[in-house]
């Protein structure tokens, strides 16, 4: 399956640059443009993280988010559904396991090639000054995971192109509201409990704490956490998939 995809990206490679240019023009637009504004970021231990240094890690984690999502979301409903591609890969020894892990590991890839170039474009504009910002590669690869097993799970409930949308319901607020922009410690603490919750919440902390040079027990929750959301996501998609493709 990874060979496959492979195989084809090869021709529309160029279709992964709007994943990138995404961020960097959110990172252009509110890192710089609002940054300029807001100057520093109290709260965080260290007076010095200005604004643009505290978006740019939830930015690329949002990235690699993105990356895994829309592989496993439109690009696998459209095989699954309309081109029904997995009934000729079924045809052959590889099994429906064998496609569901397939799917789910060239997610994983291409989000965190999202994510590693566009790590490489904030580490151009000198917003990179720790060591530990070395661990946004493998916390990548862990954000894609989770997010390319999530989006494999929803894909097999989804029953026509306009249930897309309640994709986006989901996605945009947790998107806008996961401390992209701003710290957790604005909002009040019932609400705070739930943020906590969320997926792409941990997977800034995972990416933000190395980053900014901060490595605490939360790095270790947030791993744990989607490290537990990935592999149960994989296991409901699993079983999913077996009803799809076998009935």
């Amino acid at each position: 399956m990874v060979e496959r995809n492979l195989t084809i990206y090869r021709h529309t490679w160029y279709l992964l640059l709007a994943e990138i240019f995404e961020p960097v023009l959110y990172l252009l637009s509110m890192g710089v443009g609002i940054g300029a504004l807001v100057g520093h970021v109290p709260g965080l231990g260290d007076p010095s993280v200005g604004y643009v240094e505290y978006v740019a890690p939830a930015l690329l984690a949002t990235a690699a988010m993105n990356g895994a999502m829309n592989e496993t979301t439109f690009n696998m409903y459209a095989k699954l559904k309309v081109l029904r591609t997995y009934d000729s890969i079924l045809a052959t020894p590889l099994g429906v396991r064998d496609v569901a892990l397939g799917e789910v590991l060239w997610a994983l890839l291409r989000g965190t090639v999202v994510a590693i170039v566009f790590a490489a474009v904030v580490a151009c504009a000198g917003l990179v000054h720790s060591a530990w910002a070395a661990l946004i590669v493998p916390g990548a690869l862990l954000i894609g995971f989770a997010f390319a097993a999530a989006g494999l799970a929803v894909v097999t409930y989804l029953r026509d192109w306009q249930d897309f949308q309640l994709i986006q319901l989901v996605m945009l607020p947790m998107f806008l509201f996961a401390t992209t922009f701003y710290p957790l410690g604005v909002y009040a603490r019932p609400v705070q409990i739930g943020v906590e919750c969320l997926p792409l919440y941990q997977s800034i902390e995972l990416v933000r704490e190395p980053s900014l040079g901060v490595m605490d027990v939360r790095v270790a929750v947030a791993a744990g956490y989607l490290l537990a959301f990935g592999l149960l996501s994989t296991a409901l998609a699993l079983r999913r998939l077996e009803r799809t493709l076998v009935s």
